[in-house]
């Protein structure tokens, strides 16, 4: 077994959304800085101009007056203001107790999160009636993430290469010969890290940032108001999912990322942007299938991959929130959106467990 690897840091300044098995662990391993209730409120940032070509984003304000105002927002001479994407949001309910649900990008871009209204009413309405917050992972953890991640992703030698055929080995310096420093740090992962990584890279090109991620988004409205953030799961619960995979299953997850080229992940991821912010989580769920057909190298084990970090991790998630949930005290979600929809999604979770979810 390779040994341990204390203390590297990745040098990306910024990272894409990748894929549901993904989550919140490109936060630890691309070394971005993650947002914490420290940061500035919604709109204090200066927008992003680069990188949001696949994104719905609204003109600038037309210079001359407008004609007429409208109850949708705009005028006679166009949009007057941006206005929030639906993203995922779903309400479940069961007697007085009720839960929100809303499906997550972990990182955006700024037009994502219009100043005046960074989110629908709708939204804005459950956060300020929910006395709790609820994430994948609580932001104290994910700010200690970073040392267990290289923990148990890396090692001191060269370990990729001892994990890997000699054929993966040759595409993994074929995808990242434009890249040598990344290259240089990928030699010291494991499989399931390298991954996420070879995926972060790639979509780094379609200019997405962490700051606007909808969690960090969600913290600078709810730190307005009293209540509390937590995890749905501990640092510990996360690590250990993708730990806990055997050789065999690291390997497929990384011959997944490695079937397309960078271009083709990108334009999937904002694909994947495009759909959310249309907010149907199960055509959201469908996609992403269709996708993970595509690019799996062994069907079985591709499986057991979905059912360790998907699956597993959704009745994880929905038997937390129920028990955070009392009657008339709502409980906010905020999930990765790839976890919602489907028939073994958390929404179709929770309605086996009694209550009726409907869009919000």
């Amino acid at each position: 077994m390779p040994d341990s690897y204390d203390k590297p840091r990745f040098s990306c300044a910024a990272f894409a959304k990748t894929t549901a098995i993904v989550l919140s662990f490109v936060l630890f391993t691309a070394g971005v800085s993650v947002p914490s209730a420290g940061f500035a409120v919604v709109g204090s940032r200066t927008p992003q101009a680069a990188g949001d070509a696949g994104s719905a984003a609204a003109p600038a304000n037309p210079a001359s007056p407008p004609r007429a105002d409208r109850s949708d927002g705009t005028t006679a001479s166009g949009p007057v203001r941006a206005q929030p994407p639906r993203m995922p949001f779903y309400v479940a309910t069961k007697g007085t107790t009720t839960i929100y649900v809303l499906g997550t990008l972990h990182v955006g871009f700024a037009s994502d999160y219009p100043p005046e209204q960074p989110f629908r009413k709708s939204i804005l309405a459950a956060l300020d009636a929910s006395p709790t917050l609820a994430l994948e992972i609580s932001p104290d953890e994910l700010l200690l993430s970073q040392d267990d991640v290289n923990r148990y992703g890396m090692c001191r030698s060269e370990c990729l290469i001892d994990y890997l055929p000699d054929a993966m080995w040759k595409k993994v310096e074929t995808r990242m010969r434009g890249n040598p420093d990344a290259l240089k740090e990928l030699r010291h992962t494991r499989p399931w890290l390298a991954s996420m990584l070879i995926e972060t890279y790639d979509t780094l090109k379609a200019g997405f940032q962490s700051e606007y991620g909808t969690e960090a988004q969600l913290q600078n409205v709810y730190l307005r108001a009293r209540g509390k953030i937590v995890g749905l799961e501990t640092l510990n619960e996360q690590i250990s999912t993708f730990t806990r995979l055997t050789s065999a299953q690291q390997r497929e997850m990384l011959a997944q990322d490695l079937v397309q080229t960078p271009a083709e992940n990108v334009v999937d991821v904002k694909e994947l942007h495009r759909l959310w912010r249309i907010g149907d989580a199960d055509a959201l769920k469908a996609w992403d299938d269709a996708k993970s057909g595509k690019l799996a190298r062994n069907p079985a084990l591709a499986a057991q991959v979905d059912n360790r970090v998907v699956y597993e991790r959704n009745r994880r998630f929905v038997a937390r929130m129920v028990g955070l949930a009392a009657p008339d005290k709502p409980v906010f979600v905020a999930i990765g959106a790839l976890h919602l929809g489907g028939p073994r999604g958390v929404l179709e979770l929770l309605r086996k467990r009694g209550f009726v979810v409907v869009p919000g």
